[in-house]
């Protein structure tokens, strides 16, 4: 077991400050959703949040968690024999026929751009072995990301009692799900034609934003009568990533670029640490020389443009740090708080290798411990 100890970080207490600036946003813009929520990507901090909390349907978004696990449990290129469960699913359909022979990849794609409600059902069989033990998946990834008011009932979102999600849980998901190179290329694509499957297939992404909005890049559209129309959304300008998601919002993609115009306009990212700054230096089991730890990365904050932040460093190194070690390998972590809120983290990494004592120097180390 590691036991964590605790320094000051040499930075100390940090107070990034700017000069005020203009914005087009000005205060919090309304929308017409029930529940919303903008995340940045690579922090999961909130920068936007309407009943963020509150528990609602959410239609084909739920498809989202039907990709992430397929493309993590499954290979994107084996062929998958449709079941019967999947011919003739209601609702939105890619027209799967029974018994078909079709590549996982191409299910992926009829799923997420044409969010056919049988491509959701042939992949749960095809993955989980049957849709309920898809949906067991679904709600253990789901507390394992951290999506802890989420209850998966089916893998496509079709209305079902106790089938649930909040904003904030479902732009958790979706950040971790856009984390996925593969699932990016999916649901950043506007047209793709299948080159499995018994008939041509050729999709259009029904997300409108990929064709309107600068700098979209996904992710997913829902709708039925009891969930409303749904959107999870995305978009990269710059250095920075959103995330978000609308919940029975009526006016879903207008309301969905307004929240992104909204984060753009109100927030940059400012590098708090950059990769490979020295952080300590330390002495290690079995080496004569100290050790150098470095962070292992730029660690990036979004920051209101006209406000400054206060930030406090904690940094946790392993107990025991021993030689030898290479370059690179772990020895602890630096974790940033704005107050008591966790805001940012990375891994401290040895800068150099760290040899142990060569037999002279240990002789020498006991020689001089008997006499000193």
């Amino acid at each position: 077991m590691r036991k964590t100890v605790c320094y000051c970080l040499a930075l100390g207490m940090l107070f990034i400050s700017f000069a005020s600036k203009p914005t087009l946003a000005e205060g919090t813009p309304s929308v017409t959703a029930q529940g919303a929520c903008v995340l940045e990507a690579g922090t999961n901090t909130v920068l936007y949040s309407k009943n963020a909390h509150e528990k609602l349907p959410m239609a084909s978004t739920t498809k989202v968690m039907t990709a992430i696990l397929a493309i993590e449990r499954g290979n994107p290129d084996e062929i998958v024999t449709t079941c019967d469960e999947a011919y003739g699913t209601e609702g939105s359909s890619i027209y799967l026929k029974k018994n078909e022979k079709i590549s996982l990849r191409d299910l992926l794609y009829g799923l997420m751009l044409r969010s056919g409600n049988d491509a959701a059902v042939a992949i749960a069989v095809h993955i989980g072995g049957s849709v309920d033990g898809f949906v067991s998946l679904m709600n253990e990834k789901a507390r394992e990301i951290g999506a802890v008011n989420t209850q998966f009932k089916n893998p496509n979102g079709l209305p079902i009692d106790g089938h649930y999600t909040t904003a904030y849980d479902l732009a958790i998901i979706c950040s971790y799900a856009l984390s996925n190179e593969v699932f990016s290329q999916i649901v950043s694509t506007q047209y793709h034609t299948a080159d499995t499957g018994e008939v041509k297939r050729t999709m259009m992404n029904k997300n409108k934003l990929l064709f309107q909005y600068e700098g979209a890049i996904g992710i997913k559209t829902g709708y039925t009568k009891a969930a409303g129309k749904c959107l999870t959304f995305a978009a990269s300008r710059e250095n920075m990533k959103v995330v978000g998601v609308v919940l029975n919002c009526p006016d879903m993609f207008n309301d969905s670029m307004t929240l992104m115009d909204f984060c753009f306009d109100t927030y940059e990212m400012y590098t708090v640490l950059k990769g490979g700054t020295i952080v300590m230096r330390t002495f290690v089991k079995k080496s004569p020389y100290a050790a150098v730890l470095v962070t292992d990365k730029d660690v990036c904050i979004p920051v209101r443009k006209s406000e400054g932040i206060r930030i406090h460093t904690r940094i946790s190194v392993h107990e025991n740090l021993s030689a030898p070690a290479r370059a690179g390998d772990s020895a602890g972590k630096v974790e940033l708080y704005s107050g008591s809120k966790l805001i940012g983290r990375c891994n401290l990494i040895f800068k150099d290798d760290v040899p142990t004592y060569t037999y002279s120097e240990y002789l020498y180390g006991l020689i001089r411990s008997f006499t000193a």
